[in-house]
């Protein structure tokens, strides 16, 4: 949070349903997400899930491809099918852990945020 807040006003949950619970609230006052990271391995929900549940959301509500929140998927998990997994869910992208700083900044420009 410390490192992204210097881009934007940040939001923190602890697991994915209260992800999806701030994702879904924001939406309804009309102040969707630019971006979401999720850990692949989190209570209640894990991050697979939550990611699912964000674009069906978003499909329901009509909001077109380009408009959908990017999600970074970010996990100590880096073998090649979590990779590829969390992909065909529709994330935007994947960074391992530990988060190299650097190259999360060149992830956040090349997805427009900053």
């Amino acid at each position: 949070m410390r490192f992204l807040s210097r881009y934007g006003e940040c939001d923190v949950t602890v697991d994915g349903s209260e992800c999806l619970e701030a994702f879904t609230m924001a939406l309804d006052a009309n102040e969707g997400y630019h971006l979401i990271c999720l850990d692949i391995m989190m209570p209640v929900m894990d991050g697979y899930e939550t990611l699912k549940k964000v674009r069906e959301i978003e499909a329901k509500r009509g909001i077109p491809e380009e408009s959908r929140v990017k999600i970074i998927m970010t996990t100590a998990l880096n073998e090649g099918r979590n990779v590829t997994k969390a992909f065909d869910l529709g994330c935007s992208a994947y960074a391992g852990k530990p988060i190299d700083q650097e190259k999360f900044v060149n992830v956040l420009k090349k997805l427009d945020l900053i």
